[in-house]
């Protein structure tokens, strides 16, 4: 539907081009206000996360498999705050894409990129809770930092190669132009063809999400049952073993980290329906609403962390004190609990 402005003039992103695409007239203060809200919004998730990514990295005590996969979350996440928000609100706000085809593949690419390796993360750490709560005494040698880290790598590339043969795939063997990048020009919405997106959906969604809810279901599971006998121990007036005590320590970690890939996949979830559908079904205002619950995930997402985790706390106080500069800072204790 065309857009008229309040002289009945309508304008268009390019108006030298016959195919151009109709420009939203917005007021300079409705401008000023998106543009300071947005940009506040891609400085926080950058700046949260990075002191998530330092966190991790700069103490020694945090070098843990488990924490590697929060630690690529992480990274991920900064990426949502320094690429994909700036450049989805210059595309909100403007309503109109003036980076070109080129740019715009490559953000896809990108976006789909971030996407895939945050699913990719939450079905890993899912693995590593079942790991640590089904095989609590074989869980440092079934799970390494080596391993954690191969496995991380693999998550970055595979997600990178698919989402780039995606992309080619549906540019060079679809025949519908519209598949492409929008219906007009001065748009950057990439559809592709039922096919591809059926392939999609189970790639980067069912098989992921079934993977996670499968394996928490057996966790939760398995928790309940030892949780049961170490409460029976308890009543009997019987001290707990070390075993007891781990399986106790494995079954609180991995109700925290389900608690964070249940918001995850709450904030993924619905951005991932409204991909399947084609960006025709659902309202362009829901559309936005639901791309950017997915953005504010990555700036909430530390704060969750914040909330249930202590040594992020106590992460926090020494990179804001600035004592992570003092001498042999890397060696300090901060996890007061050795699964946390």
């Amino acid at each position: 539907m065309a857009y008229e402005t309040e002289d009945h003039e309508t304008q268009y992103c390019f108006p030298a081009i016959n195919s151009s695409c109709i420009k939203t007239k917005r007021s300079r203060h409705e401008y000023n206000i998106m543009y300071v809200f947005f940009s506040l919004l891609s400085v926080w998730t950058v700046f949260l996360n990075l002191l998530v990514i330092i966190s991790i990295s700069h103490f020694k005590k945090l070098h843990t498999p488990t924490n590697m996969l929060i630690l690529s979350l992480a990274v991920s996440d900064l990426f949502v705050g320094l690429i994909a928000i700036p450049v989805e609100a210059i595309k909100l706000i403007e309503t109109c894409w003036y980076f070109g085809e080129i740019f715009c593949g490559l953000f896809i690419i990108f976006l789909g990129l971030f996407l895939s390796v945050s699913l990719s993360n939450l079905v890993l750490i899912a693995l590593d809770r079942f790991t640590a709560v089904i095989y609590p005494l074989l869980y440092t040698q079934k799970i390494t930092m080596t391993k954690s880290l191969v496995a991380i790598f693999l998550s970055w590339f595979f997600a990178s190669a698919y989402n780039t043969s995606l992309m080619v795939g549906n540019v060079f063997f679809s025949t519908d132009v519209s598949h492409r990048f929008g219906m007009c020009y001065g748009e950057c919405t990439f559809v592709g063809s039922f096919g591809w997106r059926v392939l999609d959906l189970f790639v980067t969604l069912l098989i992921p999400c079934f993977t996670i809810i499968t394996l928490y279901l057996k966790i939760f599971f398995v928790a309940q049952r030892q949780v049961k006998i170490i409460n029976s121990l308890v009543k009997r007036g019987k001290h707990l073993t070390e075993g007891s005590g781990r399986r106790k320590s494995e079954h609180k970690a991995a109700l925290t980290l389900g608690i964070i890939v249940a918001f995850h996949l709450l904030c993924y979830l619905p951005f991932y329906i409204f991909l399947f559908t084609g960006n025709t079904v659902i309202p362009v205002a829901t559309a936005n609403f639901l791309t950017w619950t997915m953005y504010v995930n990555s700036g909430v997402n530390p704060l969750v962390y914040a909330f249930f985790y202590p040594w992020f706390r106590k992460a926090l106080k020494h990179i804001i004190t600035l004592k992570i500069f003092h001498q042999a800072s890397t060696l300090v204790d901060i996890v007061t609990d050795h699964h946390s």
